[in-house]
């Protein structure tokens, strides 16, 4: 019988004992990884969504409030306020379709 080069034989127990066990290693590093992983995707996914809530509620609010300091100092209340707030929500909804036309991964600027 050819033996190895540590003087054992090549399909002594050991031997099969250590293959067995690194082939569940390797498995379980794998399934490991896939379990703790996050996708590159998802995250783009996440920071454009995010972006977009920020957007949606940002933009209106701000419009909002210089359409209010507007109508004080004028005297007009409230109607540069509510022109504001709908140049506002109009400003969001064109983020929005900006943003739907890039798609996640380029949207966060990768």
């Amino acid at each position: 019988m050819a033996e190895d080069e540590n003087g054992q034989g090549p399909a002594s127990p050991q031997d099969v004992r250590l293959t067995s066990l690194e082939e569940r290693l390797k498995r379980a590093e794998q399934v490991e990884a896939g379990r703790t992983a996050v996708p590159v995707a998802d995250s783009a996914v996440r920071s454009t969504s995010l972006r977009l809530i920020q957007s949606m509620v940002g933009v209106p609010l701000g419009a909002l409030l210089i359409g209010w300091f507007l109508d004080r100092l004028f005297g007009t209340k409230p109607w540069i306020m509510l022109a504001m707030l709908f140049l506002g929500f109009g400003g969001a909804l064109l983020d929005a379709l900006r943003q739907s036309k890039k798609g996640p991964d380029r949207a966060s600027g990768k």
